[in-house]
C-alpha cells in the first residue's frame, strides 16, 4: 500500500465500518478476532451506526412537527428496537406480532401505527386494546371491521386512508408500492368517498392521509411528485368540510448498497449518491410545509441497512470449464435479496481486501437451488479456502426475511458496541425445532 493509501485509510479508521492494518473492524472490534470463537455465519450489527442514522433522522425532521416510526419489517430484531425506542423512536408495523415485539420493546402504543392491506381481526382487536396511533386503513371491507370491533371494545379507532398516487418509484417492481396496479392503498376517488363515509362511523376517529410508494428509492424526484399529490388531495378534502390534522408520509429512502464502505473504493461500481434524510425530507413535504398537520416518517432500510454485515466462511473453491464458484457457508435462507431481487450486496475479504490478483466467481451457498448465490460474475480479490468474507448492508430486509430451508438453522445475531459484541440473537439449535411439535 502506498504512503497516500495509508493516510487515507487511517482517515477512514474513525467511522464505524473499516478497514485497518488491513483487517476489518466494525468500531473498535476486528471481525479476525471475532470469527476465531464466534461461529458463521452470522450476522453483526454496530450500534454506532445505528444511532448515528437514527440521529441523522431525527435531526432531518427537527424544524417540523413529526414523529419517526421505526418500520419493524426492515428488521426487528428486539434488542435493536430496545435501541430504537430509547432513541424516542415510534413503530411502524404490519403485524400482530410486530406490535408485540415493539410494545415489548418499550415503544409506547402512542407512537405506533398499524399498516398493510391484510389486518386480521385478532390483530386489530389487540391494536385497539393496546392504544395505538393509528391504523392506516387501505380498503373500505377493512374499515367497517374496525368499526365493528372498536364498537364491541366501546373504543374509538384512529384512522389514516392510505391514498395510492399512482407514482413509478424508479426502484425494483416487487418494491414498488404507489401505482395503480399495486395492491396498497387506494386512488384519491376512492379515498375520498372512504374518507366521507368514515366520518358518519361512530367509533371512527379520522386523523388523516398515509402514503408510501415504494422502498429503495434514490431518486428525489418520485417524493417531490408525491408531496404535490398530496397537497392536492389534501386541499380537496378541506373543501368538502373534511378536518385532516396527521400526514403519514411513510418511508421508501434508499440507501447505497456499492459505497457502504469508504475504502477499498468500488471500482467496478458507478452508482449515483443517495440523497441524505434532510434532503428527502425537505422534498417531499415541500408542498405541506404550511399545513397545520403532524407528520409521520418511517424510514427503516435508510437506519439499519448499512449498520449490518453478515459474515461468512468460504468452504471450498470449485472451478468448471465455464465457472469459477466460492462456495460459502451463508445461503439463501440466510440472506434471500439476490435471489429474490436480484439485489447487490458488496462483499470483500475480511483480511486483506485488496490484492494482486482478482477473478470474476459466482458466490454460492450449501442450499438445494440454483438461485442460492449471494454474488454472480462478481469481481473478488483471490481467496482460499477458510477465509472469511463480509457481506455488507445487510441490516434490512435480511435476517427477517431468513428461513430455515433444507432445515438450516438461522444464524445468531451480535451487537458491537465498541470493542465488545454482544450475542442479540444466539444461533438456532435443532432442538429448538422440536418444541413446536409439543402440543
Amino acid at each position: 500500500m502506498s504512503t497516500e493509501q495509508t493516510d487515507v485509510v487511517e482517515q477512514m479508521s474513525e467511522f464505524p465500518l473499516a478497514y485497518r492494518q488491513g483487517r476489518l473492524y466494525v468500531e473498535d472490534l476486528s471481525l479476525q478476532e471475532l470469527v476465531k470463537w464466534a461461529d458463521t455465519p452470522f450476522y453483526l450489527y454496530s450500534k454506532r451506526l445505528l444511532l448515528n442514522n437514527i440521529r441523522e433522522w431525527k435531526a432531518a425532521v427537527a424544524d417540523l412537527p413529526a414523529g419517526i416510526t421505526f418500520a419493524l419489517k426492515a428488521n426487528d430484531n428486539l434488542r435493536l428496537l430496545e435501541l430504537v425506542a430509547k432513541e424516542g423512536l415510534g413503530a411502524d408495523i404490519v403485524s400482530g406480532g410486530e406490535l408485540f415485539l415493539a410494545r415489548r420493546a418499550g415503544i409506547p402504543a402512542e407512537r405506533i401505527v398499524f399498516a398493510g392491506v391484510g389486518k386480521q381481526e385478532k390483530e386489530i382487536r389487540e391494536a385497539l386494546q393496546a392504544g395505538i396511533r393509528a391504523f392506516n386503513v387501505e380498503s373500505w371491507p377493512e374499515l367497517e371491521l374496525i368499526q365493528k370491533l372498536a364498537a364491541e371494545l366501546g373504543k374509538k379507532a384512529p384512522i389514516h386512508v392510505r391514498v395510492n398516487p399512482d407514482i413509478d418509484p424508479k426502484s425494483h417492481p416487487y418494491i414498488s408500492t404507489g401505482l395503480a396496479e399495486n395492491k396498497f392503498g387506494l386512488p384519491a376517488a376512492q379515498a375520498k368517498e372512504l374518507i366521507l363515509r368514515a366520518a358518519r362511523m361512530p367509533n371512527i376517529a379520522f386523523r388523516g392521509l398515509h402514503v408510501h410508494i415504494g422502498s429503495q428509492i434514490t431518486d428525489l424526484s418520485p417524493f417531490a411528485e408525491c408531496g404535490r399529490a398530496l397537497r392536492a388531495f389534501y386541499d380537496e378534502l378541506i373543501r368538502a368540510g373534511v378536518q385532516v390534522t396527521s400526514i403519514d408520509l411513510g418511508g421508501g429512502l434508499g440507501v447505497d448498497y456499492h459505497q457502504v464502505i469508504a475504502w477499498p473504493p468500488n471500482r467496478h461500481a458507478e452508482v449515483k449518491p443517495v440523497p441524505p434524510a434532510a434532503e428527502y425530507v425537505r422534498t417531499i413535504t415541500g408542498p405541506l410545509r404550511n399545513l397545520p398537520v403532524q407528520f409521520v416518517f418511517e424510514p427503516g432500510r435508510s437506519l439499519v441497512a448499512n449498520a449490518g454485515l453478515l459474515v461468512t466462511r468460504v468452504l471450498y473453491r470449485k472451478e468448471t470449464p465455464r465457472k469459477r464458484f466460492l462456495v460459502v457457508d451463508a445461503a439463501m435462507n440466510d440472506l434471500i435479496r439476490p435471489s429474490l431481487y436480484g439485489a447487490y450486496h458488496r462483499i470483500l475479504p475480511v483480511v486483506d481486501p485488496v490484492r494482486e490478483k482478482e477473478e470474476r466467481v459466482d458466490i454460492v451457498g450449501p442450499v438445494c437451488e440454483t438461485g442460492d448465490f449471494l454474488a454472480r460474475d462478481r469481481r473478488l480479490p483471490v481467496v482460499t479456502q477458510g477465509e472469511y468474507l463480509a457481506v455488507f448492508s445487510a441490516g434490512a430486509y435480511a435476517y427477517v426475511l431468513s428461513s430455515n430451508y433444507n432445515a438450516r438453522p438461522r444464524p445468531a445475531e451480535y451487537l458491537v458496541d465498541g470493542k465488545e459484541a454482544k450475542l442479540i440473537r444466539r444461533r438456532e439449535q435443532y432442538e429448538d425445532w422440536l418444541k413446536l411439535y409439543e402440543v
